[in-house]
């Protein structure tokens, strides 16, 4: 698995979500690896960028985030 700052890897993981959530449980252990290695706690998303930019689609992206391990916060 090759290191990728957190930048590229939430980068990979909204191409994922508009490929239809393409390899999405492999970015998100990226992810989770990225934000250890730069000491951050919570990874932040654009809502503005996501596929399903609703209360209800921003719930469910931090609920399965979560479960694997990585807190998501979303910014204006």
């Amino acid at each position: 698995m090759s290191d990728l700052s957190v930048a590229d890897a939430t980068d990979r993981i909204y191409e994922s979500l508009n490929a239809d959530n393409a390899d999405i449980d492999a970015l998100i252990a990226k992810l989770k690896v990225a934000l250890a290695q730069a000491g951050l706690k919570e990874a932040v998303f654009d809502a503005s960028k996501l596929t399903q930019n609703n209360r209800s689609g921003r719930k469910l992206m931090q609920a399965y985030f979560r479960q694997r391990g990585v807190t998501v916060k979303f910014s204006a």
